[in-house]
């Protein structure tokens, strides 16, 4: 017989859907539960709400998973969960036809808050974002294992993540790269030496658009990270692609990810604002400007500064696009709102003496689907535009 769970109880009247509730809107348990035990969830009059994940320590409380009394949150819950998020992605959008790299699991947008699982080819990278997933991680590991047989794995969680989730945990050590394809275009996803879960899959889509409009072109991309757009352009016969980024261990995998599709785009380990005032001052001039910087901030306060950032940067990048010319400029950075962003491209044109011509507004690909009540999940932004004049 399993042991009756923890019961947490709210404050306040509760009528959301939204699956975080907030410290301040919850009563303290006179017996704290582990961060990210799962617990019993009653409203301020005592009725029963849901159960979730608990966390004493973290500003999110609560995050919800099942508001149907009848149905357990146990192991056989999260396999539950995670089989449904694969078949979505291999009946529903049929990736394994395109590529061997998609999000297997995309947080509150599959169904449990604080969980990232990412597929290249037979590795899976699993990321905590919350207590609740690292804590029941064995759990997952088991579903993921009845799911992929004989699938290697890397798990682990930003340092940020563990100190404000208050749990502890190192990093799978010494995960061998995998070797991906996306329409036909080969990557190493290397987690242990690149950023993020080692590949951006989320670009697959955004790409392979942008590529089809590089034949013959003089092709710039910016905060090239691993080289995923340089190489997709080279691929797609661009007559000359230079890719700059800061970070030397980043340029290395783009080299190696150019080998790996013989195409020799020009990488450059250099500062992108001083390069872009020189290229400018140089008169140089290209036909597709591609800007994907990293995350500009994880905290509230610092959104304006991320946006005079963001808006720098793109009226430097916007200086060397030909008349005519492509531009596609991007955000990661979640609590930039769309219309924020766009917003910001609109002032950094003025400054730039350019007029931007919206083609398409994009985000993260299919797998990495996002509620309509949590917004926060949808964090990529895609803007593609002619440069008109």
């Amino acid at each position: 017989m399993n042991e009756p769970l923890p019961t947490v109880r709210l404050k306040n009247a509760w009528h959301s859907t939204h699956p975080w509730i907030f410290q301040r809107l919850v009563e303290k348990p006179a017996q704290r539960p582990k961060p990210g035990s799962i617990v019993e969830v009653a409203g301020v009059d005592g009725t029963w709400i849901g159960r979730g994940f608990y966390n004493g320590h973290s500003r999110i409380a609560l995050r919800m998973l099942e508001t149907d009394p009848d149905v357990a949150v146990d192991a056989a819950w999260f396999a539950r969960k995670i089989g449904e998020a694969v078949n979505l992605r291999r009946d529903i959008l049929k990736l394994d036809e395109i590529s061997n790299a998609w999000r297997v699991f995309h947080s509150e947008g599959d169904g449990i808050s604080g969980l990232v699982i990412d597929r290249y080819d037979d590795l899976l990278v699993v990321e905590f974002f919350s207590a609740g997933a690292w804590r029941h991680r064995e759990w997952i590991f088991n579903a993921l294992r009845e799911l992929y047989p004989g699938c290697r794995f890397h798990s682990f969680a930003d340092e940020h993540v563990q100190k404000q989730e208050s749990f502890d945990y190192k990093d799978t050590l010494g995960t061998q790269p995998a070797v991906v394809t996306e329409y036909g275009i080969k990557f190493r996803a290397d987690p242990a030496g690149a950023h993020k879960t080692g590949f951006f899959a989320d670009q697959r889509e955004n790409r392979e658009w942008l590529s089809h409009q590089c034949e013959g072109k003089r092709v710039l991309d910016l905060c090239c990270n691993t080289g995923g757009f340089a190489v997709y352009a080279a691929a797609r016969g661009a007559s000359e692609v230079v890719g700059i980024d800061i970070d030397a261990a980043v340029i290395d995998i783009a080299k190696e990810n150019a080998h790996l599709n013989k195409v020799r785009p020009r990488f450059v380990q250099a500062d992108i604002f001083p390069w872009l005032r020189d290229a400018a001052n140089n008169g140089e001039r290209f036909d597709v400007v591609i800007l994907d910087p990293a995350k500009m901030t994880r905290d509230r306060e610092q959104v304006i500064a991320a946006l005079k950032k963001y808006l720098d940067m793109n009226k430097l990048a916007l200086g060397v696009v030909k008349p005519g010319g492509l531009f596609a400029t991007f955000s990661c950075t979640g609590l930039v709102s769309e219309e924020q962003f766009l917003d910001m491209l609109r002032r950094a044109a003025f400054y730039a003496g350019r007029t931007v011509q919206v083609l398409k507004v994009a985000g993260a690909g299919p797998d990495h689907p996002f509620l309509a009540q949590v917004p926060e999940s949808r964090y990529l932004k895609a803007v593609f535009c002619r440069v008109v004049d």
